[in-house]
């Protein structure tokens, strides 16, 4: 079919740029490919969030980009680049390049700090080792990094220990460590999940006034698409290691062009509708050894046909959408139609590859 062709939104310049990073798991000859030919831009006070179920290569991503992937994890190949500056793995340089720009949020914020130091003591050490500043300095910045994240009293508070902090305010001594470094790209884990309703509205308020004050970039992994729809701009959907979908935030959660998408937010309770029943996803995540060919979300997907056992359609753009990720597109650009039932030649662009759903028309009629 005739008509425009579509290209590839065009965002702000990025500070943090990621194009086909691929991780592997394993030893030896057993290694399998747990993260494949991921790829996402996020510019200075931007957010991007990062969404799929355990197991779908979320944190392994982030732990990556990090530079802290642990024994038998390893990168494969990809690029990672930060204020246009490409970051190694591996090597002398692969924490020394990434000290001071790149900081992460763990998950757990009592796993994540020092119960014998003071947490005005553990917040002064990064400022004091990564930024070179006085003992005398990097307290005082610690007492300005606890205010900053909204600790009350953060004088008194800068002297408990960990387990004398509730479990929202340990998540805010881990965000000032985390902003202790001045860092251009924040990677937050999951950083609210052990936090009760209340306290998580209040870290994620928090979050979404540092980026936007700071103009730091964030991606955020999280399990909950309330959040992410909450504090994220823009979203990427993951499935056994590769994109399925990414987007404008409201656009993929409103408008969801790829089953895997549709089924996370069917599987969600809707406590504002009373008559929505969740609908669970059939099945299980497949081992990295045995991940089905062609789409592999396609033996769980309703909408499936033979054709997608088959081979891997190239990723496609429409409007601002985007979907499909994985490995086996040949570059080429695809004569498809699009979800609004329109014909467009759509056009496959430098660094795009993917599984791509051949039926989104149907996602969005269902």
């Amino acid at each position: 079919m005739n008509g425009p062709v579509l290209k590839a939104p065009v965002l702000e310049v990025p500070v943090l740029k990621v194009s086909g990073l691929t991780v592997s798991v394993g030893r030896g000859a057993r290694r399998h490919v747990a993260v494949q030919d991921v790829g996402f831009e996020v510019p200075a006070g931007g957010s991007l969030g990062v969404v799929g179920e355990s197991g779908s290569g979320k944190s392994l991503t982030l732990r990556a980009l990090m530079g802290l992937l642990p024994p038998g994890v390893r990168a494969e190949r990809g690029v990672v680049e930060l204020a246009g500056e490409p970051l190694p793995f591996t090597g002398p340089r692969a924490r020394s390049a990434r000290r001071g720009r790149l900081a992460m949020v763990f998950q757990d914020p009592l796993s994540g700090l020092d119960p014998v130091h003071t947490v005005g003591a553990q917040v002064a050490e990064v400022p004091r080792r990564v930024l070179g500043q006085p003992a005398v300095a990097s307290r005082r910045r610690a007492v300005e990094l606890l205010r900053l994240v909204g600790l009350p009293d953060p004088e008194r508070r800068s002297q408990a220990f960990p387990h004398q902090l509730s479990g929202g305010m340990r998540q805010r001594v881990l965000i000032a460590m985390a902003l202790a470094s001045e860092p251009k790209v924040l990677l937050c884990d999951e950083p609210t999940t052990a936090l009760d309703v209340t306290v998580q509205a209040q870290v994620l308020e928090l979050l979404d006034d540092v980026r936007r004050r700071l103009g730091v970039a964030v991606v955020f992994v999280s399990h909950d698409l309330a959040v992410v729809r909450q504090v994220c701009d823009r979203l990427a959907v993951m499935y056994t290691g590769r994109l399925v979908e990414t987007g404008r935030s409201a656009d993929v959660l409103d408008h969801p062009a790829h089953p895997y998408t549709l089924g996370l937010l069917e599987a969600v309770v809707d406590l504002d509708d009373v008559d929505h029943m969740p609908v669970t996803i059939p099945g299980a995540l497949p081992d990295l050894a045995h991940v089905p060919s062609g789409c592999p979300f396609h033996p769980r997907c309703r909408f499936a046909s033979e054709d997608c056992a088959q081979g891997v359609p190239p990723f496609r753009y429409l409007n601002d959408r985007q979907w499909g990720a994985g490995e086996g597109s040949d570059g080429e650009g695809t004569d498809e139609e699009g979800s609004d039932g329109e014909g467009t030649d759509e056009e496959v662009t430098d660094g795009a590859r993917g599984t791509a759903c051949k039926y989104p028309e149907r996602v969005t009629a269902g």
